[in-house]
């Protein structure tokens, strides 16, 4: 795809691109491994000449993972400083991503596997680059290679912390991959469920501050397509802006007034001049992720939160007094037929701690669920279907479908 002139996109599950130069190309992201060859043959067609730098917007796998596809003889790699700690972050707890990540992308991870399996036969599965940069700068790094100058700023309160963005200051095209987070014009993941490391508001609000002060009139994401023109690039990072740090503001008057967490989640809304969209990142999460930010994982609400102790751990104590895990489920299946599906939910998760194979708990467990998903795809926040809450509500529904059809086969 054409972004500008000598400019090119090429998607997939992260957008990879190339510059075209007097001299030789230059490549900003490289997409996870086994897309990586794909990316190059289009590319090749475009703009065969040699690939003179690579460029990283961030260290995570989607990005660096098809760096040694696109090396050529002197080719040079650079990034921000901190890019060698954020593949380490992501190398030292792999198992433990892996796991949290599969409820979410397993259809990535099948597409994948399809695409390998596509290729011509006796194809080698296309390995993952773990990339050590050539060169790594803090703040600001700045070359020019034949007719083009590139510029690379540091921008730390992106979604990770070697987060950078590249500008073409003659063309004004900002390379900005996710500071902003996955979507583009939507509230910014400050945490992630797949497991990553917390992220914070004010360094976010001056990322989007510096991008601003480029005055760019083509932004280039990590994920979808770039948009073009610079009055709409600028009235949509100030919208940015100015929501996220109206919601750090919100969440802080409201720590200081004494208010508990929950019912900042529950409470607080942008005004509708600042409405951001909720497909990715979503507001409520991010008030919890400010609000630990600033004061950690103690709530100073209950003695229990300070032993390891788990939530549930008087669940059977509670089932038995309430007449036992059928009358809680008939409760539940109460507050089910009212529409109340998430205090049904926390009904039944009492339940399944203290009896995990009770059937008519697991079947309106799933109901539950389906219930949930419904309510918010009818009416979702900021009008898109937020993406890890959609995932994890099926996983739960999947998973509870799972273990019915196990326990109807253990049936005599």
């Amino acid at each position: 795809m054409v972004v500008g002139d000598s400019v090119w996109l090429s998607p997939g599950l992260s957008n990879t691109f190339c510059v075209a130069t007097t001299a030789g190309r230059v490549v900003i992201n490289t997409g996870m491994g086994f897309e990586a060859a794909h990316h190059k043959r289009l590319f090749d067609e475009v703009a065969p000449i040699p690939t003179r730098y690579i460029l990283l917007t961030q260290g995570h796998v989607d990005h660096v993972g098809g760096v040694h596809h696109f090396r050529d003889p002197g080719t040079e790699l650079i990034a921000q400083a901190n890019n060698p700690a954020c593949q380490a972050d992501d190398a030292r707890i792999h198992r433990f991503r892996v796991k949290r990540s599969m409820p979410y992308w397993a259809d990535a991870v099948n597409k994948a596997d399809r695409f390998i399996k596509s290729q011509p036969p006796g194809t080698a599965v296309p390995a993952q680059s773990t990339p050590v940069p050539d060169r790594l700068f803090d703040d600001r790094y700045e070359f020019t290679l034949g007719d083009t100058r590139f510029e690379l700023l540091s921008v730390p309160g992106g979604e990770t912390i070697d987060s950078t963005v590249v500008w073409l200051a003659d063309s004004r095209i900002a390379f900005v991959g996710n500071v902003f987070s996955a979507l583009f014009g939507h509230v910014p993941n400050l945490v992630t469920l797949r497991a990553d490391r917390l992220r914070f508001a004010l360094p976010f609000v001056a990322a989007v501050d510096r991008v601003i002060a480029l005055d760019a009139e083509t932004l280039c994401v990590g994920h979808g397509l770039p948009i073009h023109g610079a009055d709409v690039v600028r009235s949509e990072l100030e919208r940015l802006r100015d929501g996220v740090q109206w919601l750090h503001d919100a969440v802080v008057s409201g720590m200081n007034e004494g208010r508990t967490v929950y019912e900042l989640m529950r409470e607080i809304e942008l005004p509708p001049e600042l409405s951001l969209g909720e497909g990715y990142g979503k507001l409520s999460w991010d008030v919890r992720a400010i609000w630990e930010g600033y004061a950690g994982w103690f709530h100073a609400r209950a003695t229990t939160e300070l032993y390891p102790i788990e939530p549930t751990a008087a669940a059977s104590d509670l089932v038995d007094l309430a007449g036992g895990p059928s009358a809680v489920v008939a409760r539940a299946g109460a507050h089910l037929a009212a529409g109340d599906a998430l205090r049904a939910v926390a009904l039944l998760e009492t339940v399944l701690a203290a009896a995990p194979d009770h059937r008519d708990a697991l079947t309106h467990f799933g109901a539950a669920h389906r219930m949930l998903i419904e309510q918010h795809e009818h009416d979702p926040p900021g009008g898109f279907a937020n993406f890890w809450l959609v995932g994890w509500l099926r996983h739960q529904i999947a998973a509870t479908e799972r273990r019915l059809h196990e326990l109807e086969a253990q049936a005599p």
